[in-house]
């Protein structure tokens, strides 16, 4: 939103500053964009008096100019018709830079002859389109600075323009009337407003208006009125010189009034050319398939339901939109019928966007304008249509009923204090809601119909706080809640999650964040992809269904990857994974991928291709972070993207699943187009059996001060025998004096035989009460090796 300073003053009568007002719009809510100075481009021209005027005498179209100026008399070559001795002229000295041209004048030589600067037209000078001559000024002194001589007898030139960012809740800050009631509600001044007399019509009006019942929710009202025998042509410079400033070009008279009243009064107006309306006007909803070449020359096919103003014989201007080009006003146009109609917001936005037209008009009806001042901008456009252009007017037609806007909230003064924290009292707070248009019945506000934005108790709140001023704000501590020490802020399940993304970036991860959106194709893969997971709005078909895992995302995060040349990975996730629409189906993951290589080739042979059981120490330590029993099982049967003979199951029972490992389905790669070997992990942190007693310390460090023994054992077992059942049946041999198991070696065959292995196991004993006795160590090796042959069929291998 544009507008002028001096613009600005006739509504708001401040002997503010400009600074002032700056920082008051900003602090307001209305933040300044960008403010121009005009006189600031032209500081460096000054007022010169031409005493000789010769013919070049090698240039038929250019004179020799002898100019006076402050520094002396001065030679300038001149090329404009009117260049002549006698005149005022403005004049750019070397040095100076010319914005309309885009130069900075030096001296030069023009056909052999010198030239120390150059005189201005006021295209040149960026004041208007004229370049048919230099200026020529009724008065002046040499010497003088051009822009004091405008601020003297041309404001309007030097007026400075202020540009401010609208939120979508403030269409009444869309006129410059708005945002002086702003600013008198602030303190800065007292906000004028105009009276808008009544214009008496001297003749019925010829066009009638209707408005078809299904279109009465969309334009309620509509106001209109023939203006006959005006004389259209140049508005007036005062009017020219505001609309040009904030950047709209001069039309003619008429098309400049209503833009005038849409900037003025955030009032959007139409004026068609009577003589080009076919009988009656009709405001309906299009069939479908209408079209309309309308005044920014493109030809425009309505939809069913759009709002449109037609005439007998076809269809004259969108509504609230654009107007047609066929009824528009010309030089010629004598007869004029004046519209002033009040258009739903909703209706207007989705019409604008359908038909992609950007308007003055449409911007501030789909926001909400104030209805009840269209008969009144009906009456002031007339009177200055008549003031303008002459002609008289007719009696004002009217179809539709004003809508009813009317709505009060009360006033609580307390909860300024409970939602903002000021401390204002109730009187003041009355005074503030006034001086914004608000009428006080004891403690219920009347809001504004130039207010649509406000809608409760708490927008009450928030125009106080506003005009008020957040600066005054004090920051205030919060009370503590209780005393001592203060309860942990995380909860456990947030601790365990921070534990996680440590522990897996410290382990060479790097983290990934995926979108919770995937294709269908994606999460049928990993047993998603159902009706209802399905998006009922999805930005595009690559995001249709909410994921049913964390893999699918961090595969074509590697998928990317790969594609770009990098083909070693080690990426994971923490989040949310979905098994329903509905609130509370979803669970937690954290999800890790390895992809490639272990590291780069090198000359020792270190790097080798991932696999199963490095994602499985990965995992394992991960579920340790999280605090995870030490003592798990390992099982096996997940689900089908995971290879059906490399993967494995944590569990802390049957129906307790932790956790998977394994190398992904050779099918699920294929699919996701990524280039194994892949291996993955994910775990489910809220399975994680919560500590039964929390501490806030750490248990006693307990030492042993007696020897542990270690013992090895081999055993020749079925080949499709697990090695976690025979470290399980060899730890449950004696559970309290067994510390640890572990493999330390497989054999296959040899001399075994077919479908046999040797698998070779140690097992750490460690005493607490007493030192082992040889007979002790053979009673525990002996139950050892009948707890493996008891529970995989092997035997002690000799």
């Amino acid at each position: 939103m544009k507008f002028t300073l001096n613009w600005l003053r006739e509504h708001l009568e401040t002997n503010a500053t400009l600074e002032d007002i700056l920082d008051a719009l900003t602090d307001l809510g209305l933040e300044v964009e960008e403010v121009s100075n005009p006189a600031e481009r032209l500081k460096d021209f000054t007022i010169g008096k031409v005493l000789e005027a010769e013919k070049h005498p090698d240039a038929d179209k250019l004179r020799v100019c002898q100019v006076e100026t402050d520094a002396g008399k001065t030679q300038i070559i001149c090329g404009a018709p009117n260049a002549r001795a006698g005149i005022t002229v403005v004049i750019a000295k070397p040095g100076v830079y010319v914005p309309g041209i885009d130069t900075t004048i030096g001296v030069g030589k023009i056909r052999g002859i010198e030239s120390f600067g150059m005189m201005c037209s006021e295209r040149e000078m960026e004041l208007s389109d004229e370049h048919d001559g230099i200026i020529e000024l009724p008065s002046g002194e040499v010497g003088e600075r051009f822009v004091d001589w405008l601020a003297a007898h041309d404001p309007a030139k030097v007026d400075t323009v202020i540009e401010i960012a609208i939120t979508p809740n403030r269409p009444d800050a869309l006129g410059v009337h708005g945002i002086a009631r702003d600013l008198a509600a602030r303190g800065l001044g007292k906000v004028i407003t105009p009276d808008t007399p009544a214009v008496p019509g001297r003749f019925p009006c010829p066009i009638a208006v209707s408005i078809d019942e299904d279109t009465r929710d969309a334009c309620p009202v509509f106001y209109g009125r023939v203006i006959r025998g005006v004389k259209n042509g140049p508005s007036s410079a005062w009017l020219q010189d505001k609309l040009r400033a904030i950047g709209l070009r001069p039309i003619s008279a008429l098309v400049d009034i209503t833009n005038y009243f849409t900037f003025d009064r955030a009032r959007p107006l139409h004026v068609f050319d009577a003589d080009k309306v076919h009988g009656a006007l009709r405001v309906h909803q299009a069939q479908g398939g209408e079209t309309l070449i309308a005044l920014d020359e493109k030809e425009y096919t309505f939809a069913p339901g759009m709002t449109i103003i037609s005439d007998d014989k076809a269809v004259e201007s969108i509504g609230g939109v654009m107007g047609g080009l066929a009824s528009g006003c010309t030089d010629e146009t004598t007869n004029v019928f004046l519209e002033g109609a009040y258009f739903d917001n909703v209706r207007t936005a989705l019409t604008g966007r359908a038909l992609k037209i950007n308007s003055d008009a449409r911007y501030r009806f789909e926001r909400g304008i104030d209805p009840t001042w269209t008969p009144h901008g009906i009456e002031a456009a007339t009177q200055m249509i008549l003031d303008l252009c002459g002609g008289e007017a007719s009696d004002v037609v009217i179809a539709g009923e004003m809508p009813d806007v009317s709505r009060a909230y009360e006033l609580d003064a307390d909860r300024l204090q409970s939602l903002v924290g000021m401390e204002i009292s109730e009187t003041e707070q009355k005074r503030i809601l006034e001086s914004l248009g608000f009428v006080m019945e004891g403690n219920m506000a009347h809001v504004p119909p130039w207010r649509p934005d406000v809608m409760g108790q708490a927008d009450l709140v928030e125009e106080v706080a506003r005009v008020a001023s957040l600066t005054k704000l004090e920051a205030k501590p919060l009370p503590r809640l209780s005393s001592g020490v203060p309860r942990p802020v995380l909860s456990p399940l947030q601790k365990r999650e921070t534990a996680a993304r440590r522990t897996m970036a410290a382990l060479g991860y790097n983290e990934c964040v995926t979108y919770s959106f995937i294709d269908q194709a994606s999460a049928k893969l990993f047993g998603g992809g159902e009706e209802t997971t399905a998006l009922a709005n999805p930005i595009s078909s690559e995001m249709s269904h909410m994921r049913p895992a964390l893999l699918p995302g961090l595969l074509q995060a590697a998928q990317r990857n790969q594609a770009r040349g990098k083909m070693d990975l080690a990426l994971f996730e923490f989040g949310s994974a979905f098994h329903g629409g509905e609130p509370g189906e979803q669970h937690l993951l954290a999800t890790g991928l390895l992809v490639g290589r272990t590291g780069p080739k090198d000359s020792h042979g270190a790097s080798r291709p991932v696999d199963v059981f490095d994602v499985k120490a990965d995992a394992e330590a991960v579920l340790a972070a999280m605090g995870a029993p030490a003592k798990v099982q390992i099982i096996r049967g997940a689900q089908g993207w995971w290879h059906p003979g490399r993967h494995g199951k944590i569990c802390l029972g049957p129906k307790k699943v932790l956790g998977v490992f394994g190398e992904l389905h050779p099918r699920v790669l294929e699919a996701m187009d990524v280039k194994g070997p892949a291996m993955a992990f994910t775990l489910w942190p809220e399975a994680i059996p919560m500590p039964k007693v929390t501490k806030t310390t750490r248990s006693a460090l307990t030492l042993n001060d007696l020897q542990a023994v270690e013992r090895d054992f081999a055993f020749v077992l079925d080949a499709q025998v697990a090695a976690l059942d025979v470290v399980n049946a060899a730890a449950g041999a004696d559970k309290a004096l067994i510390e640890e198991v572990r493999v330390f070696d497989e054999f296959i065959g040899g001399n075994l035989g077919d479908g046999k292995k040797s698998l070779a196991i140690t097992v750490r004993l460690q005493p607490t009460d007493k030192t082992l006795r040889d007979e002790d160590i053979d009673a525990v090796a002996t139950k050892i090796v009948e707890k493996v042959t008891k529970a995989t069929g092997g035997t002690l291998r000799g």
